[in-house]
């Protein structure tokens, strides 16, 4: 998404700016040509010298300078732009870009581009919440520029409020948000399943799986970053919320099945990456279970306690929808989709990949089915790679290499994308 895009980070004046410095080292290692534009009173906290050891480019400032080449440069940089990122956005130019102010570089190529434009505001709580600031920042909104909403927390003053500028991971979601805008997705609704389910045993113990999240979270972040509009249903996971992803969090089988029958009757696609517990136990204890439960046995010398848990399936979300959708009537009544629903499953096996992915395509009457062998020490639960097999329902299969989840992620979507053309 960033690999030779050409981003242009306005840095303000502000205590924030400093955070700038690891959004263009990121930027720039990300494979995006890199160009910063500083405002005077940005020199003020950060050095020039500082921003172009990270982007490997020289930093723009003067427009003033007396060359008068600024006056050639700051048009070059306006058109040449993929987008310009103000980070972090003052109130100062945030007032000038609402009323057409150029008396800086920065103010001059935001006026002159046709690039979109990104600004993520930091400054006091006070002055955010203004309703100049806030009239500045709509009028801006309607201009089509996009605003990264500042995070809450401690502010240099040492209160707690709204007004910080949020890490730099989220400024980087915002900005391949931006840039994908207009992605073969662009006006699509997906639903993306992830994590595992734990189905509780009592208050503080539960059955659930080895499942990370991180493909299910790979493919949300790519679904995004191609435009779409992303419903992420999330198991727990000790995973970041992707910026501008609609996360849903579930814990049980139950949960995420109702979750995903109120979300498909608006959706175009539906990808079940989630590792849903195949079964739950029959009751759940209101109390925890103390070590004396149980059975006492006595084996020789010694005496043991043993206690059982019954178990019950729980539903199969895409072997149910599928019933509903054919019309199995002991399914009960099929939901109402506004569309044809794109389906994609996962199989995540240790033994007899084809069969088993083959037959699950077929019984669920799927698109797509992803087949993973999770035994694999490439390609198990918690890893940063995947090695997968694509089945499709025409009797296709494609065998992927070792790639990281994201790459996989891609390649997921490059399959399902023509399919919404049919």
């Amino acid at each position: 998404m960033l690999l030779n895009k050409h981003i242009i980070v306005g840095i303000c004046g502000g205590i924030a700016s400093y955070k700038a410095v690891d959004l263009v080292s990121k930027l720039q290692q990300a494979g995006a040509l890199v160009d910063v534009i500083m405002t005077e009173n940005a020199e003020e906290f950060i050095r020039p010298l500082t921003i172009s050891t990270m982007s490997h480019r020289p930093v723009y400032s003067n427009l003033w300078e007396p060359s008068g080449q600024a006056a050639e440069t700051h048009i070059t940089l306006a058109e040449t732009a993929d987008l310009l990122a103000i980070v972090p956005a003052t109130a100062n130019t945030i007032a000038k870009l609402a009323y057409g102010m150029t008396d800086n570089m920065l103010t001059a190529v935001a006026l002159a581009t046709r690039a979109p434009v990104l600004l993520a505001p930091a400054m006091h709580s006070n002055m955010y919440t203004h309703p100049a600031t806030q009239a500045n920042l709509s009028l801006l909104r309607e201009r089509g520029a996009h605003i990264v909403e500042p995070a809450t927390g401690k502010l240099a003053s040492g209160e707690i409020g709204i007004g910080r500028l949020p890490e730099t991971a989220a400024l980087l979601g915002a900005i391949q948000k931006t840039l994908g805008r207009h992605g073969d997705l662009a006006g699509r609704r997906v639903i993306v399943t992830a994590g595992g389910t734990q189905e509780p045993i009592d208050p503080v113990r539960y059955i659930g799986n080895r499942s990370s999240g991180k493909m299910g979270y790979a493919l949300a972040t790519e679904a995004r970053d191609r435009g779409a509009h992303v419903i992420l249903v999330s198991g727990p996971v000790a995973l970041p919320t992707p910026y501008g992803v609609e996360v849903h969090q579930v814990d049980t089988a139950l949960q995420m099945r109702d979750a995903v029958f109120d979300f498909i009757t608006d959706a175009d696609v539906l990808i079940m990456s989630a590792a849903v517990a195949d079964f739950r136990p029959l009751h759940t204890a209101a109390q925890k279970i103390k070590k004396s439960s149980g059975e006492a046995t006595t084996t020789g010398q010694s005496e043991r306690r043993e206690f059982s848990v019954r178990l019950v399936h729980n539903p199969d979300i895409l072997g149910e929808l599928a019933a509903k959708l054919s019309g199995d009537t002991g399914s009960g009544p099929a939901p109402r989709l506004r569309r044809h629903l794109i389906r994609v499953g996962f199989a995540a096996e240790t033994e007899h990949l084809v069969k088993q992915a083959q037959t699950k395509l077929r019984k669920k009457q799927l698109d797509l089915l992803i087949a993973n062998d999770v035994s694999r020490a490439d390609s198990g639960f918690g890893t940063e790679t995947n090695k997968v097999l694509i089945f499709q329902k025409n009797g296709a299969m494609e065998d992927l290499p070792v790639m990281p989840k994201t790459g996989v992620a891609a390649a997921i979507w490059d399959r399902v994308v023509p399919l919404l053309l049919l």
